[in-house]
C-alpha cells in the first residue's frame, strides 16, 4: 500500500501529516512506529491525521500518534502545522477554522505574517482531569524519582503535564527524570515532562520529554502547561516567550477562565510517498 504524506515542522517538532479527507486512515499502531523510525521509515516525533468532520460548525476532524503509535489527544505544534497544511493543500480558504481533537474543539488561525495562533481551550488543574492519583489539587506535587526528591506541578492541556522548575535547562535530568515520571503510577495515562528555566517574568527556557516520543525539539501543549503553571504560582506573566531547542513560541493565558492562546512558525519541509507493508 502506497501512502502519500507531507513532512513538517514546527519550532523543530516534526510530523507527517496525512490527508484522509478522501481515503480512510487505517494504519496500525505497529505501521505507525516503524514509520516514525528515522533509519528505515521517515521519521517523525507525531503523525497527524486530517479528516473531515461529521460536527456541524466544525471544518475538520485531527488524532494524532505518537511515535510509538499510541493515540493522544492534543498536540499545539501539530495544531499549527494543520492550519497550514489545509491551505497548502487548499482544503479551505477559512484564516481560522475550527477543528474537533479527542480533547475537544481547538481554533487555530493563520496570521498575515505566516505565524499560526491556536487557541488552545482553557487549562486544567484538577487531578482527575489530567490525569493525577492524588486526594486534591495542590500547586505542586512532592515525589522521589530514582532517589531524588522533586517537586512538580500538574497541568492537563487536553493532555497530561508535569512541570518542573530548574535552574539550568543545560544540565536538566531530562533523558533520565523524563522517563522515570512519564511512567510513574500517579499518572495512570503517563504523562509529559517539562523541564522549565525561568529567565525572567516574560521568558523562560523548555525541555520537554514527551510520553511515547522521548525529548523532542518543541512541545507546544507543553510550553502552554508550563506558562501557565508558571503564572499560576505567581512566577511569570502573560505574555511569555518560550525557548525551546527548535526555536521560541509565545504563550498568553489570562488567568482561570480563559483560554491559552499559542503563537509560532509552521513549515512544510517536503511531499512524499512511501510503501507501507500490509498482511494482505
Amino acid at each position: 500500500m502506497k501512502l502519500k504524506f507531507t513532512k513538517m515542522q514546527g519550532t523543530g517538532n516534526d510530523f507527517v501529516v496525512v490527508d484522509a479527507t478522501k481515503r480512510a486512515f487505517d494504519l496500525s499502531s505497529q505501521q505507525i512506529n516503524q514509520l516514525a523510525d528515522r533509519r528505515f521509515g521517515i521519521g517523525f516525533d507525531q503523525l497527524l491525521v486530517v479528516s473531515t468532520s461529521t460536527h456541524q460548525g466544525v471544518d475538520f476532524s485531527y488524532r494524532i500518534f505518537n511515535a510509538d503509535g499510541t493515540e493522544v489527544s492534543q498536540c499545539g505544534n501539530g495544531a499549527r502545522c494543520f492550519v497550514t497544511f489545509v491551505h497548502e493543500k487548499k482544503l479551505t480558504e477559512k484564516l481560522e477554522i475550527i477543528v474537533k481533537t479527542h480533547a475537544g474543539i481547538i481554533k487555530p488561525k493563520l496570521n498575515s505574517d505566516g505565524s499560526v495562533s491556536v487557541d488552545m481551550a482553557e487549562p486544567s488543574f484538577k487531578p482527575d482531569h489530567i490525569p493525577l492519583l492524588v486526594d486534591k489539587e495542590e500547586n505542586s506535587y512532592p515525589i522521589t524519582i530514582g532517589g531524588n526528591f522533586l517537586e512538580f506541578g500538574a497541568v492537563s492541556m487536553g493532555n497530561p503535564h508535569a512541570v518542573l522548575i530548574v535552574e539550568n535547562i543545560d544540565v536538566a535530568p531530562v533523558k533520565t527524570t523524563g522517563p522515570l515520571l512519564e511512567n510513574d503510577a500517579l499518572f495512570p495515562e503517563r504523562v509529559n515532562v517539562n523541564f522549565m528555566q525561568i529567565c525572567s517574568r516574560q521568558n523562560v527556557k523548555l525541555r520537554v520529554w514527551e510520553r511515547g516520543a522521548g525529548e523532542t525539539l518543541s512541545c507546544g501543549s507543553g510550553a502552554c502547561a508550563s506558562v501557565v503553571h508558571g503564572i499560576k504560582i505567581g512566577l511569570l506573566d502573560s505574555p511569555c516567550i518560550v525557548s525551546t531547542q527548535g526555536g521560541d513560541l509565545t504563550i498568553s493565558w489570562a488567568g482561570n477562565g480563559n483560554a491559552v492562546i499559542l503563537s509560532g512558525p509552521a513549515q512544510s519541509i517536503f511531499d512524499g510517498e512511501i510503501d507501507i507493508e500490509t498482511n494482505e
